[in-house]
């Protein structure tokens, strides 16, 4: 079953509001034409300037985490229509810092997961396992709780609005990253996970992304591969060039 191409490009706490317009500008004029659906996951103070430079082009502009409730007296958080109003479309969710750095459980994560659809704010899920819990044998035991518990109650009709990105977290920003054999059979695992909560046909329409130091050089032979359906990029997308040349070497298979 065909799906997008999806390059989701995640800032994380990195450029100024000047600084995402210029990036934008400087990007859109490399990627002219392409086919592949393009995000950037900015920080939040750049989202209006963004989604603003991002308007009449083919790109998603989108946040890097919010808050699960609709409002309420929670100081230094954000909430879902906060996010929209300010142009974001997607947002990450269960990003590997935010479980690890700040300690985000799987159940609060399910509840941001539920808030972002009520809202209409296109969830990214993030899953991955640690270094410890692969040499450990955990790796598809960690994928399934992660996963079954972030979807938990997702009704079947709006499973197809959320993308799920592996990160091993290993991976992230070591310049270790898995080969497209490893992560081949992670993601048709992790399809396999999402069947079984939706259904076979529903789970062949979710795109399921690749995370973890990818870079111009081995982007290609990553979504190659059948059941990766494009990649979620970090350091690498702090810069255009290389974020452009990634989403070309994507666009050549």
């Amino acid at each position: 079953m065909a799906r997008d191409l999806i390059v989701i490009g995640n800032w994380k706490m990195y450029k100024t509001s000047r600084e995402a317009s210029n990036y934008i500008e400087h990007l859109l004029s490399k990627i002219e034409g392409c086919k592949a659906s393009v995000f950037l996951a900015v920080p939040f103070t750049s989202i209006s300037s963004a989604a603003a430079s991002a308007r009449q082009a083919k790109l998603e502009v989108g946040a890097q985490n919010m808050n699960d409730a609709r409002d309420g007296a929670f100081t230094g958080e954000i909430a879902a229509l906060m996010l929209k109003e300010a142009g974001a479309t997607f947002v990450l969710l269960g990003h590997s810092e935010r479980r690890r750095i700040f300690g985000e459980s799987d159940a609060f994560i399910h509840r941001k997961v539920l808030r972002a659809l009520a809202d209409d704010l296109r969830p990214v899920l993030c899953v991955g396992e640690t270094l410890d819990e692969r040499s450990g044998g955990e790796t598809e035991e960690v994928l399934k709780r992660q996963i079954e518990t972030a979807l938990a109650d997702v009704p079947e009709e709006k499973a197809g609005e959320v993308i799920l990105a592996y990160e091993p977290v290993w991976a992230i920003g070591t310049g270790k990253n898995a080969t497209p054999e490893m992560a081949q059979e992670v993601h048709a695992f992790c399809r396999a996970c999402l069947a079984d909560l939706f259904g076979k046909r529903k789970a062949g329409q979710i795109s399921i992304l690749y995370g973890g130091s990818v870079k111009p050089e081995n982007v290609r032979s990553l979504v190659s591969e059948k059941d990766i359906d494009g990649v979620l990029v970090g350091g690498a997308a702090l810069d255009p060039e290389t974020l452009a040349e990634i989403i070309q070497q994507c666009e050549g298979i």
